[in-house]
């Protein structure tokens, strides 16, 4: 072994160390504020824990708290700590797995009964032990047999290290007490770990198996300020009072029965104007850009989704096939479609085509039906019955990059200007299971990467993201409280044109294959929905609410008043409701607030006699104007027009 190694780092300089020096080492040797900061080392892209032996000649970087690589490893380790002090509480609880996740971290625990509130009261008041013990990770290398010894008493871990390959290096981490199978990384101890909190438990699948026996799952989050952890548990307060189930039960949105099934969705006169609206702008939009609607059965033949691929690939998320009808063979299977395109592709085959009629710009908002396992489904979020907002585009090979460009013009329309949203794109490249061969997928990467470099559109490349068909353009978008979501799809696709033989005449008189994408804007009605009453906490732009306006007559002698300034904003397009109770004008000021309607029309015995109407706009609070009734719908019908996000009133 040579003396000393050579490492290469961030600036590109090298160091020179001693053979056998660690992570550790190397902070100390660069100087001893990085040396207390340290918290991991990344080795050639990979992070490591700060005691691992360095080879020689990798490029190494050391992780403090200002790389974000460096809070996935703190929450790694505080789900060890999580661990530790659920064992030492419940000492026969079985071990399960323990990932960091996006802003925290998770346990999966077997024990007799599930986790009560004050059961996590005291396993938080434990972790606090622990992290004063300030316990090292401790990382040894063990082999299948050691591996199978220490944690013979644990059949969870005995069934992950029996999937373990023959080649696989086998780790074992050990904090005080604790000692569990785990790739690491981890910080150097316990101690490092000061801002953290439990917040709930909840049932899950070992492995996410329904089928396999049921754990409990402990959530937390760890940061490392105490800022940073009491700025996330307020979004997280935020979050649960935008939580789209509650306010759609309080809007009187949509429902999920029992008696229908779960995952699919009953949209409710006002849920159903909200997709109404948001269907009409779509299709408004795209037709005059220059495609066609079409319309396509919920059922097909399921021979079409073996000739596409889809069922091969993805039959556990299809629901299972029904008999044939009387007269058919009995071979002859059906499924309801879990997606759109290989209807449309029949649809473009169904005539010859030529290059002038290229590109031929196929829509359609479809409902279509997957069966996602049920621990998986969340409200509108997660469900089984999906409407599509989906649309299949055939071109030529030289068309696709001004068609990207139409298209993300079109997302800019949708999520930028109308909806104010702030988004990024990712290049999604192939993922592991795939179809085509890789000559195929580098031509259709290179066609969307330069889409995107031509029209200066900064993007973050996304490997092995990609659908199993082809490479994509993923749109990600932030609500109102900064939490991301995903967006529009723009999706190439060379495998499915060659299956089907998609062809068009060329300006030789030859036949060419055509090229094929797919794109959905908002995804799925049900998703976008829920994202939007989350986003606008309910309170939906005027041209989207569902109800625009309340006209609130304040005595009865002002009924027939009101019932006229109801009828006037009626006859000019907008959505409004009297309320003619027999209840105090507060009272009804107080409904209309919490069922979060833009404007309150209030007429009084002055608006009756001058054709006004005093009004409320939704989050002012007392406040109120009066305006001639003609000046009013006036100003409503530009807000509309608009789709203004603020008041015009």
């Amino acid at each position: 072994m040579p003396p000393e190694i050579r490492v290469t780092l961030p600036d590109g300089s090298e160091k020179r160390v001693p053979a056998g020096s660690t992570g550790a080492d190397l902070a100390k040797a660069i100087g001893p504020g990085l040396a207390r900061a340290a918290l991991a080392v990344r080795v050639d892209g990979q992070v490591w824990d700060l005691t691992r032996p360095l080879p020689d000649g990798v490029k190494v970087s050391i992780l403090t708290d200002k790389d974000p690589q460096a809070l996935e490893v703190l929450r790694h380790s505080s789900a060890h700590v999580l661990a530790t002090a659920v064992r030492q509480l419940f000492p026969q609880a079985q071990i399960g797995f323990g990932p960091p996740i996006e802003d925290g971290f998770y346990y999966d625990f077997a024990v007799e009964r599930p986790f009560a509130p004050e059961d996590l009261e005291a396993i938080e008041k434990k972790m606090t032990e622990v992290v004063k013990a300030d316990y090292p990770f401790v990382r040894e290398e063990v082999d299948r047999a050691e591996a199978k010894r220490r944690f013979k008493d644990d059949p969870l871990k005995l069934e992950r290290i029996e999937d373990l390959g023959p080649n696989e290096v086998i780790s074992v981490y050990t904090d005080g007490p604790f000692v569990d199978l785990c790739r690491g990384p981890h910080v150097p101890s316990t101690g490092r770990i000061k801002h953290f909190k439990l917040l709930h438990a909840a049932g899950a699948y070992w492995r996410g198996d329904e089928r396999r026996q049921m754990l409990q799952r402990i959530y937390g989050t760890a940061w490392f300020s105490k800022d940073d952890l009491e700025g996330y548990l307020r979004r997280l307060e935020e979050a649960k009072r935008r939580d789209h189930r509650v306010l759609g039960k309080q809007l009187d949105l949509y429902s999920i029965q029992e008696e229908v099934g779960p995952g699919l969705i009953l949209w409710h006169p006002k849920g159903a104007m909200l997709q109404f609206q948001l269907r009409r702008f779509i299709e408004d939009t795209i037709l005059e850009r220059g495609y066609s609607l079409v319309y396509t059965p919920h059922v097909t033949r399921e021979q079409l989704f073996l000739r596409s691929g889809h069922l091969p690939l993805y039959a556990e998320n299809q629901f299972p096939p029904m008999a044939a009808g009387e007269g058919e063979a009995e071979e002859v299977r059906y499924r309801v479609k879990p997606m759109n395109c290989p209807m449309h592709i029949l649809i473009y085959a169904s005539q010859q085509r030529s290059y002038r009629d290229l590109p031929i710009r196929l829509s359609e908002i479809a409902n279509v039906y997957r069966n996602e396992r049920s621990g998986t489904l969340h409200g509108m979020l997660r469900v089984r019955g999906l409407t599509m907002d989906d649309a299949h585009i055939f071109l030529r090979e030289d068309q696709i990059e001004q068609e990207i460009f139409d298209l993300l013009d079109i997302v800019e329309l949708v999520l930028g200007k109308t909806f104010g949203l702030a988004y990024r794109l990712d290049l999604a490249t192939r993922p592991a299971k795939k179809l085509g061969d890789d000559k195929m997928w580098d031509v259709a990467e290179r066609a969307l990467e330069g889409a995107l470099k031509r029209r200066g559109l900064p993007f973050k490349m996304d490997v092995g993201g990609g659908a199993f068909y082809g490479p994509k353009i993923d749109i990600k978008f932030n609500d109102a409280i900064g939490r991301e979501w995903q967006g529009a799809t723009i999706q190439l696709d060379y495998e499915l044109p060659e299956r089907f033989k998609l062809e068009y005449t060329g300006t030789d008189n030859k036949p060419h294959r055509a090229i094929m994408i797919h794109r959905a804007i908002f995804g799925t009605l049900e998703r976008f929905t829920g994202f939007l009453i989350e986003h606008f906490a309910g309170a939906f732009p005027l041209w989207l609410s569902p109800e625009q306006v309340r006209v609130l007559p304040i005595a009865d002698g002002q009924n027939d008043a009101a019932r006229a300034v109801a009828a006037a904003l009626q006859s000019a397009g907008l959505r409004v409701h009297l309320d003619e109770r027999s209840e105090t004008l507060n009272y009804k000021i107080r409904d209309a607030e919490t069922h979060k309607v833009p404007y309150m029309a209030v007429v009084g015995q002055r608006e009756a006699e001058a054709r006004s109407v005093a009004v409320r706009a939704r989050g002012e609070g007392k406040k109120q104007v009066v305006l001639p009734l003609d000046e009013f719908v006036a100003k409503l019908l530009e807000e509309v027009r608009t789709r203004s996000l603020t008041s015009l009133v």
